[in-house]
């Protein structure tokens, strides 16, 4: 390793031992319209949608990011001082049936009333269409990426790599989403 990504990264984690929050914010707000901007090209945009980065961008800055801080530091008081498989299989059981159906709601809500302005009924109908196809296959992704950051990953860098993961997972929904606009233009 180089010492200036070593340095680069001694900073940042300084910086999330000073600042765990805000720091968590803008990586997290920095990899969600890094994701946007990929899922843009990947659909072959020529010209970037900036609002819709920055809109994306919003979205794990102000909700993903505090959202996932929180919600780890509410696991380790849950099953605080436990260790082991088994209690990792409990964390990951516990997020896949609360917080990953939240979060696929809320952004799918996100994207069709923010990203693309459709109206309330629009956005309601398109979420019965699609909402079990998405929490499916969330459901085959997601619990692999909890058990390795339970099980292997320290407390504060949790939001940092379900982050890098929801960024990637967040390419899905945009090109998911894109589609189904595209058939209903």
């Amino acid at each position: 390793m180089s010492e200036v990504v070593k340095d680069v990264w001694s900073a940042y984690l300084k910086q999330l031992q000073l600042h765990p929050l805000r720091t968590k914010a803008i990586t997290s707000g920095v990899l969600a319209g890094s994701s946007d901007v990929i899922a843009q090209k990947i659909a072959g945009n020529k010209k970037l949608q900036l609002r819709r980065i920055f809109l994306i961008m919003l979205y794990g800055f102000g909700y993903a990011a505090p959202l996932g801080h929180f919600f780890h530091k509410l696991m380790e008081k849950i099953f605080k001082g436990k260790k082991g498989k088994e209690t990792t299989a409990k964390k990951v059981l516990l997020e896949q049936l609360t917080i990953s159906p939240w979060n696929n709601l809320v952004f799918m809500t996100y994207y069709g009333l923010v990203l693309d302005r459709r109206p309330f009924s629009q956005v309601k109908s398109k979420i019965k269409k699609d909402y079990s196809t998405v929490q499916l296959t969330a459901w085959k992704f997601w619990p692999i990426v909890s058990w390795i950051n339970y099980q292997y990953v320290p407390l504060q860098l949790r939001v940092l790599f379900s982050s890098f993961f929801a960024a990637c997972w967040a390419v899905f929904l945009n090109l998911k989403a894109r589609a189904i606009t595209a058939k209903k233009d």
